[in-house]
């Protein structure tokens, strides 16, 4: 008797742990969950430890009877935040120039030079303001439509990742990067080719949505559960490695340029690199032949169904809705771009003070996001402790730049820029008064990391599980691009800079205001991934639970 209720426990334990039964108390469930990854091997101390199901649970149902649980399990199982298989087996690892080839180091460096060459250099090319032309309606409107785009691709791209591949997608998506800057410079050539640049930026949006998709599956995949944040930081500081060396390229063709414009120089240099770009994903291993460091097999995540995408959304809204406090933050993660880009940086000054202002932005978030990362991992303090050093830290940075800024704001206006025709009239490196306006503009580089890096920890520190961080990540990118083409169209329209420069400053504090009661009820000292997976079963519509059904049997 007791060897058949082993069999039947080593098959089944899975699908009890997600058969929630109304007779059983939650800790039993709890404790189900905890064991369901147990090998076989193992089994007696289970049966020992804990008494076996009343029933039999009935075979797993088809497609077209799923139920609210069956879906969550879809998407657990997709992300890799149930682990159905014994631990995985270890093998031995290349030597030589294919060892080197088949590094997950190696690979991790490739991945970052990807997105070096494209939003690397996309963001040195924004940060100029209006990218770098003298009129910023173009440049706003394609930005309307680049996040438009990508807003909504976002949902989709996890399926079109799934068909082609993380090599193929990284292809297809940096592509989009080169047409982008592409079509700069035929407006360059071409000053009526304006429809063509918004055009393109609504293909970049299309494009980012499966580069960053891909990207995101590829950088799960590749380190151990000890390397995660390593290679993560790798990969962050070759990213934005790219926005300063486009800047740099930048500043270097322009320094003695009297234009108020960017030079068909700097846009061919662009786009040579981000073409190079293009091509480095073909170079890269296939994920299939990649071992970790520990000679483990690299399973890629696998992304659900652009339908189970968004009723995972609606699960994680249902069984958390302490992530709603969250979206306001969410929502001016890109907003103060439009004033800090083309309201400040491309009206105030010549194209050498837009290239410089460009280069120091983009080191300056080098020294925030290292600074707050540094704060909010210090082991030392507590969780709680560190969530609210790092919520003050970013309240006080929030009011010493908007309130110097508005020193700045308060003496030029949308009329008075408009009569500063010629690079003359523009402020330049050499002026007294520059000094204290880079400085403002270093700040908001420090700011704009320290925001975006806050928000990451702060969806980090609410769930452990892969499966809820990616919706948690979805709604991130989708608020972050909804509000993005918001205020971006408000720009085009030709909104009075004080008007959006208000806008940025309440949005801003009312997204830390907003962010306040989830930290203080959420963020606690540990987060158990089980506990989250058990409270989203047991809130969800639970199948009914057949009749039991087990024959009993003569012992032989």
């Amino acid at each position: 008797m007791q060897r058949r209720v082993g069999e039947v426990l080593d098959d089944v334990v899975v699908q009890i742990a997600v058969w929630p039964s109304p007779e059983r108390p939650t800790r039993w469930n709890k404790e189900m969950l905890g064991i369901r990854c147990v090998p076989v091997c193992i089994s007696p101390l289970v049966h020992a430890s804990f008494p076996p199901p009343p029933f039999l649970p009935p075979s797993p149902p088809s497609q077209s009877d799923m139920s609210l649980s069956d879906y969550s399990i879809e998407k657990d199982n997709a992300s890799g935040s149930i682990e159905l298989a014994a631990p995985p087996e270890v093998y031995e690892r290349r030597t030589g120039l294919k060892g080197l080839y088949y590094n997950p180091w190696v690979q991790v460096i490739m991945l970052g030079f990807v997105c070096f060459m494209g939003p690397g250099l996309f963001n040195a090319l924004n940060g100029l303001g209006g990218g770098g032309q003298v009129s910023t309606t173009t440049s706003a409107n394609a930005n309307v439509a680049l996040y438009s785009t990508f807003a909504f691709t976002a949902f989709f791209a996890g399926s079109i990742n799934n068909v082609l591949g993380p090599r193929l997608t990284l292809l297809l998506g940096s592509s989009g990067y080169a047409l982008y800057i592409g079509s700069y410079l035929a407006v360059n050539i071409h000053p009526n080719a304006g429809g063509f640049v918004i055009a393109a930026g609504a293909i970049l949006g299309v494009c980012a949505g499966m580069l960053w998709t891909a990207q995101g599956s590829l950088m799960l995949a590749y380190p151990t559960e000890g390397q995660k944040g390593i290679f993560i930081g790798i990969f962050w500081t070759i990213f934005n490695l790219g926005g300063v060396v486009g800047a740099s390229v930048s500043l270097g063709q322009n320094f003695h340029s009297e234009a108020n414009a960017v030079g068909n120089g700097t846009y061919i240099g662009f786009l040579v690199l981000t073409l190079l770009g293009v091509t480095i994903p073909m170079l890269m291993a296939n994920p299939k032949n990649m071992l970790r460091s520990d000679g483990t097999k690299v399973m890629t995540v696998r992304h659900p169904s652009w339908k189970t995408e968004l009723y995972g959304l609606w699960v994680t809204l249902r069984t958390d809705t302490t992530v709603i406090l969250l979206f306001p933050m969410f929502f001016a993660s890109n907003w103060f771009y439009t004033w800090q880009f083309n309201d400040y940086n491309a009206a105030l000054f010549t194209i050498r003070g837009r290239a410089l202002n460009n280069l120091v932005y983009w080191l300056s978030q080098i020294v925030g996001s290292v600074g707050i990362g540094f704060l909010l991992d210090q082991k030392g303090l507590t969780r709680r402790f560190r969530a609210f050093a790092g919520w003050g830290s970013l309240f006080i940075m929030v009011f010493i730049v908007h309130i110097w800024a508005y020193f700045y704001q308060r003496d030029y206006t949308r009329a008075t820029i408009a009569v500063e025709t010629t690079d003359n009239d523009k402020m330049d490196i050499y002026d007294k008064a520059y000094v204290g306006r880079i400085w403002l503009y270093i700040f908001c580089g420090m700011l704009d990391a320290m925001w975006q890096t806050t928000a990451y920890w702060l969806m980090g520190a609410m769930s452990n599980d892969p499966s809820k961080l990616a919706n948690l990540t979805g709604f991130y990118k989708s608020l972050q691009s909804a509000g993005a083409a918001g205020v971006w169209r408000a720009d085009a329209v030709s909104l009075p800079y004080l008007n959006i420069f208000i806008s940025t400053w309440v949005l801003l504090v009312a997204g830390l205001l907003s962010a306040l009661p989830m930290i203080y009820t959420r963020v606690k000292e540990h987060t158990d991934a089980s506990d989250e997976i058990v409270d989203i079963l047991t809130e969800l519509e639970a199948p009914v639970r057949p009749e039991p059904q087990i024959a009993e049997k003569a012992d032989a």
